[in-house]
């Protein structure tokens, strides 16, 4: 038997699946991982528990499910993007990693756009925000100077757990791109950024495709783990750009909403696209394509939020079935999902969510559903930037949590006013990872072919004309609530930072 093997490395946890050459999961395991949030804003994690925990479920894969090791030809990647691990000559870790969803450095955002102008966004096609990598390495330079002093490269979660595995340190183009360094068009680090932010450009690793074989399992590696130093490794993607290839993305007509912890609205673009700097434009994991994306930041955490506070003993499943006992626009009730600030539309660390129109006649149904139907219009706020440049699609596909109950996919449906679809056998971001293994070690010629064989379509939904009219009269209040709460929030945050 002769198996690929894909690792996502997310936020909470890194999932490991084993697939045979008809995209069947063999075998999958995986292994919880902790945040340290020590203060408001901060977001750091061990690296050393990223390899520690993808090592426990390559170890129970033989030990508990009776894989052979042996029998995995290649292996690829997908990760949580943005995070930042510094690594000194020795290439030992410096500090722990800053993650994604860590906002400290506003004043960085400032300073690369005062310094670096709109030059800035003509490079990198994208605008500095706090979840980027490169204002996570000026505010390590300026208030870690001692620890920065040290630093010889850095890497992205993924790329450092691929280098613990191989030996080999290099990043692939999809993530580098969110790092906010990467000239996107040329594919080359800007010397002309680093140049102007007191940088120097030795620090970048060096870059790679996402299909590139980047060396095999080292011995060291092999003995740790029982994987084979046979066992060829690849590159890999970011975990949007692996979303967007194992949910079959591969081309313009199609947009990929995933909801994790937080949510991504994501299109395939097939060439350089200008949208002002109002979604991140990266390069893609298929090689010379690109995506654009915007991303709510509390997406699945909203709804994980309200259950884990108000949900008391049911289940996830049970919470969110709630919501069919209450109805479109829950009784006059809406929620704004912001409550770890916001990225697109409005790139603001310091918004909070808000719970617009409570009244005495709302129930438990009520909130659920106003939370489920804030996310959504989350999401339109992205589509709706599309929409204005003219961009059309005739399919939304949706997977990780919000694919996960019909009544979220039908509102999804409603809300969009557009044909909502599930894959069946939806992994997101780890099949991509796998997909991009199976290509390299040539079972299929590239990415499209690999698609065909791998990825199965699901079940469809779509609009119901009187509810899709309702959603798009309760869209237009909604789309007011930041605009009205948006100096308040503001001063409540200042307020809360001094007590």
């Amino acid at each position: 038997m002769n198996y690929v093997m894909g690792i996502d490395l997310g936020t909470s946890s890194v999932k490991v699946s084993v697939m045979n050459k008809e995209g069947d999961i063999v075998s999958q395991e995986s292994s919880d991982l902790s945040v340290d949030q020590e203060q408001p804003g901060y977001s750091e994690q061990d690296p050393e528990e990223w390899v520690t925990a993808t090592t426990v479920a390559i170890v129970n894969l033989a030990l508990k499910d009776h894989i052979d090791l042996n029998d995995v030809e290649g292996v690829s990647f997908s990760g949580q993007m943005h995070g930042l691990v510094l690594m000194d000559k020795d290439n030992a870790v410096l500090r722990p990693a800053i993650l994604w969803d860590d906002t400290r450095t506003t004043e960085q955002c400032k300073e690369i756009m005062d310094i670096c102008g709109d030059d800035f966004l003509k490079i990198t096609r994208n605008r500095p925000l706090e979840g980027f990598t490169l204002p996570k390495i000026l505010w390590v330079k300026e208030n870690e100077p001692k620890i920065f002093a040290q630093a010889k490269t850095f890497l992205l979660p993924k790329d450092y757990l691929r280098f613990r595995m191989t030996g080999d340190i290099s990043m692939e183009y999809s993530d580098a791109a969110g790092t906010v360094l990467l000239d996107v068009e040329n594919k080359t680090w800007s010397k002309e950024i680093c140049d102007k932010l007191g940088l120097n450009i030795d620090i970048c690793p060096k870059l790679v495709s996402s299909i590139d074989e980047v060396g095999k399992i080292s011995e060291h590696y092999s003995k740790f783990s029982g994987m084979s130093m046979n066992t060829r490794v690849f590159a890999g993607a970011a975990d949007n750009a692996a979303g967007a290839i194992g949910a079959g993305i591969m081309d313009e007509s199609k947009v990929m909403i995933s909801t994790g912890t937080s949510g991504v609205v994501l299109k395939h673009e097939d060439s350089i696209r200008d949208y002002g700097g109002k979604l991140h434009f990266f390069n893609h994991a298929i090689p010379d394509k690109y995506y654009s994306m915007g991303v709510t930041l509390a997406a699945g955490h909203s709804l994980s939020w309200l259950h884990d506070n108000f949900g008391e003993s049911m289940s996830m499943e049970e919470f969110v079935k709630l919501a069919g006992e209450s109805q479109v626009g829950a009784h006059g009730l809406l929620f704004t999902p912001y409550i770890v600030g916001e990225r697109t539309p409005y790139a603001d660390s310091k918004i909070r969510g808000s719970f617009i129109g409570v009244s005495s006649k709302n129930n438990k149904a009520d909130f659920v559903r106003a939370v489920l139907e804030g996310v959504i219009f989350s999401y339109e706020d992205i589509l709706k930037i599309y929409h204005e440049h003219g961009e059309k699609f005739d399919t939304v596909y949706s997977i990780g949590g919000g694919a996960k109950s019909p009544l979220w996919l039908q509102i999804q449906a409603n809300v969009f006013n557009t044909k909502v679809s599930t894959i069946e056998n939806e992994q997101g971001p780890g099949l991509g990872a796998a997909m991009i293994a199976a290509v390299g070690v040539k079972w299929f010629s590239d990415l499209h072919e690999c698609a065909d064989k791998f990825i199965k379509k699901g079940k469809s939904y779509w609009p119901e004309p009187e509810k899709a009219d309702r959603y798009k009269e309760l869209y237009k209040i909604y789309s007011q609530i930041y605009a009205q709460t948006k100096e308040m929030n503001h001063e409540l945050i200042d307020f809360r930072n001094n007590d």
